[in-house]
């Protein structure tokens, strides 16, 4: 790598070794889904300190192109090449699969009924019998790659005649059926490092560094048929907005 920058431009090294990498995995030397080079190994390549390695690394990751994992090293993610496509989280549909660049080989369904607490009461805007709260693990080879939890009113279970242990039907109505039933959500995005897993020894890719959709979903009442919170690890995310004048 030619490490010669002319003084004017002042573009700091680490950018010229993300233009170098981006160029080799546009290239194919570094396929979609492999593993880089270790660390010294790639940064011998490259001619660079590894500090400055680490630096266009992180830029990777920001920008969606390579996850770590850790004990594991540094991989391509093998969406890179739909990353452009457009998103529009604007439309009522399931934002996990709008805002997650990856694909995901199978999704596991657990659910627990609760008794109403002031926060259900307070998501939910109603008295309520019961909750189902719901967890949806989104599974990619091995790995953890997403979550996302829900809470529904047992009132709002009954008159759907949901049955919350078919699996494969409740999944369908989460991902799918209930944007369908949807008549406008409301959504709010934050940034987070707490994912509290109902099973401890679950850990999500990203250590837990995640971008957090909190997701209202409305029918004709005036109360949500259901509250989602979905967490998509910072690596794994594409979110993006059109915006109209």
């Amino acid at each position: 790598m030619n490490t010669t920058i002319p003084d004017k431009l002042k573009r700091p090294l680490y950018i010229y070794v993300y233009d170098e990498l981006l160029l080799l995995i546009s290239k194919g030397e570094f396929p979609v889904g492999s593993r880089l080079p270790s660390e010294p190994d790639l940064a011998k390549k490259l001619g660079v300190s590894r500090a400055t390695l680490r630096q266009a690394l992180a830029l990777l990751q920001d920008d969606g192109l390579v996850r770590n994992i850790r004990g594991k090293g540094n991989f391509v993610i093998d969406s890179f090449y739909k990353q452009q496509a457009s998103v529009q989280l604007e439309k009522l549909s399931n934002p996990m699969h709008k805002c997650h660049i990856s694909t995901f080989d199978r999704i596991d369904t657990h659910y627990r009924l609760e008794t109403q607490t002031e926060y259900t009461k307070q998501v939910l805007k109603r008295d309520l019998s019961g909750v189902a709260a719901i967890e949806r693990l989104y599974r990619k080879g091995n790995d953890l790659v997403g979550y996302a939890f829900t809470f529904m009113s047992m009132e709002t279970v009954e008159r759907l005649s949901l049955d919350l242990d078919n699996k494969e039907l409740l999944l369908d109505f989460l991902e799918n059926q209930a944007y369908e039933n949807a008549n406008h959500g409301e959504m709010e995005i934050k940034y987070t490092h707490t994912v509290n897993l109902a099973d401890q020894k679950e850990k999500l890719i990203g250590r837990n560094e995640c971008f957090l959709l909190l997701e209202s979903l409305y029918g004709n009442a005036d109360y949500p048929l259901m509250y989602n919170k979905f967490y998509i690890p910072q690596q794994f995310s594409n979110i993006k907005l059109n915006i109209y004048k």
